[in-house]
């Protein structure tokens, strides 16, 4: 039997594997989790509030489910995070603002009760920007989250709490969210997996434009593969989410064999319209150096995307537009300067803005098309940056040119989101800085299960690769951020009243 501190450490798919045998008990994992929590968390801030002695409870009923031999979910006895966008019934959930300190949900969004239907244990919250507006996690309720890797340094975002909890073997399944980059900026930022489905794959039923392409919710995992088995128990159709459609979610599970030998596949550095540092392209070049003998052909190839910064713009304005509405004709100041900034962006927009952005959508998508007649996967940086000090709102200047808004920064991630192709961040190796390097890949239109297929296939590749391979952050050697990452921090969230006796700490 393992110890705690190597039990943390194995992937979702083999801890479930060792619940179904009964070689790891729900309530030993459980323990071992928020033993983890205790002593990391501290140091890097990814886990907000907790639900311990709830999580206690449904691990002790999942232990007698397994003595009894009861048809087990995809993910039972799993600790969860939840990122803290994500509405869980009687634990606290802020959405990172001051406005929703003290808000605790009656009901669990569709995403956690599936997940949860699956058997995973709902443990705790994972942090967020505020609204999830940007790539670093950090606001006024709980604080900043620092990377595994340097605590002094950020852990990208919206989804950062989430990543950096699953670097960090704090929890072996986590949530994820993405408009703009949301699960792959911050994946590619601590070294795990984030996979941005094409919409409609799994519901996502709290955005308030439900006919919106552009926000998905997604899994992230340490694998591949516990990403996948994540997405195997949420994916499927729901009314909540007017794009959803019918599907296997099972399928999933296995996506397929990849031969990448028989892969073609195409790169580029910045889409023709990304601001890239130095220092990412060169790095980015040598990551194609090592693997471009793993495919059939890997070639460069130009793109044509010059409409995609104000298309974006556009789409983001109008989703802030309405779900922040209220609260800033409420009062403007309750509200962060990122989600400020994009709230006064769209409310000065017009009709014919919108217009414009629709047409450009589609024009963009039917353009994207058009390499894959030659080729079956796009590669790309994540990032355009080595993570930066948290203390930092955004990334402001990049390649040595100056950012026009908070968000111009995650490109390489957005005019992905613009074509709706599904798209995943793997590990890969390290950047020029000796942070995690995140690989962008982009599958075919609506072609999830070959992409995973693929990535399956090059994770294990990188995997035999110094260069190439998935880092891990060196937890012994972790000291605290200076300053601290609780220092933006106005006042203590309120943490009792959760409903039905549930006790809500935060770490």
């Amino acid at each position: 039997m393992p110890s705690n501190s190597s039990l943390v450490g194995l992937d979702a798919i083999e801890l479930r594997r060792l619940i179904g045998t009964r070689q790891v008990s729900p309530v030993e994992l459980l323990e071992a989790c928020i033993e983890r929590i205790a002593a990391i968390n501290p140091y890097i801030n990814a886990v907000t509030a907790t639900a311990y002695e709830r999580a206690r409870a449904e691990a002790r009923a999942a232990e007698q489910a397994v003595m009894r031999g009861d048809a087990l979910g995809l993910l039972h006895g799993l600790p969860m995070g939840v990122k803290d966008l994500e509405p869980t019934a009687g634990l606290l959930t802020t959405y990172g603002s001051a406005i929703h300190r003290g808000n605790v949900p009656t009901q669990d969004v569709t995403l956690v009760a599936r997940l949860r239907q699956a058997g995973a244990i709902v443990t705790a919250k994972t942090n967020v920007p505020e609204m999830g507006a940007g790539a670093n996690s950090r606001n006024t309720v709980w604080g900043a989250t620092g990377n595994p890797f340097n605590p002094n340094l950020n852990a990208g975002g919206s989804s950062g709490g989430s990543a950096a909890a699953l670097a960090s073997d704090m929890l072996p399944v986590c949530t994820g969210s993405d408009t703009g980059g949301s699960l792959r900026i911050p994946a590619a930022k601590c070294g795990v997996v984030g996979f941005r489905p094409s919409p409609g794959v799994v519901p996502s039923v709290r955005k308030l434009l439900g006919w919106t392409p552009i926000s998905v919710v997604g899994p992230m995992g340490r694998t591949v593969a516990d990403a996948c088995l994540q997405l195997a128990a949420s994916a499927g159709m729901d009314a909540g989410d007017p794009l959803s459609y019918p599907l296997d979610p099972l399928s999933f599970l296995q996506p397929g064999r990849a031969d990448l030998g028989r892969l073609r596949v195409a790169y580029t550095e910045d889409f023709g319209v990304c601001d890239v540092d130095d220092g990412i392209r060169a790095t980015f070049r040598a990551k194609i150096d090592a693997m471009r003998h793993l495919f059939r052909t890997c070639d460069a190839v130009p793109f044509d995307m010059a409409d995609a910064h104000a298309c974006f713009d556009v789409l983001r304005a109008e989703s802030f537009v309405a779900g922040m509405r209220d609260a800033y004709e409420k009062d403007p100041a309750s509200l962060g300067p990122n989600t400020r900034a994009n709230y006064e962006m769209g409310a000065a927009m017009s009709l014919k803005d919108s217009a414009w952005a629709q047409a450009a959508q589609t024009r963009l998508i039917k353009q994207f098309q058009s390499v894959y007649a030659d080729y079956d996967l796009v590669l790309s940086p994540t990032t355009p940056v080595s993570p930066f000090p948290w203390t930092q709102l955004y990334a402001d200047t990049v390649g040595g040119l100056r950012q026009e808004n908070y968000y111009r920064w995650l490109a390489l991630t957005y005019v992905i989101t613009l074509t709706t192709h599904p798209a995943i961040s793997l590990p890969c190796g390290r950047d020029h800085e000796g942070m995690p390097f995140g690989l962008q890949v982009v599958g075919r239109f609506r072609g999830d299960h070959d992409l995973l297929a693929a990535a399956q296939a090059m994770e294990q590749a990188f995997a035999a690769s110094e260069v190439l391979a998935r880092p891990r952050p060196d937890l012994s050697v972790l000291t605290h951020a200076e300053p601290a990452l609780t220092s933006i921090v106005t006042t203590p969230p309120i943490l009792d009243g959760a409903g039905g006796g549930q006790s809500v700490s935060a770490v």
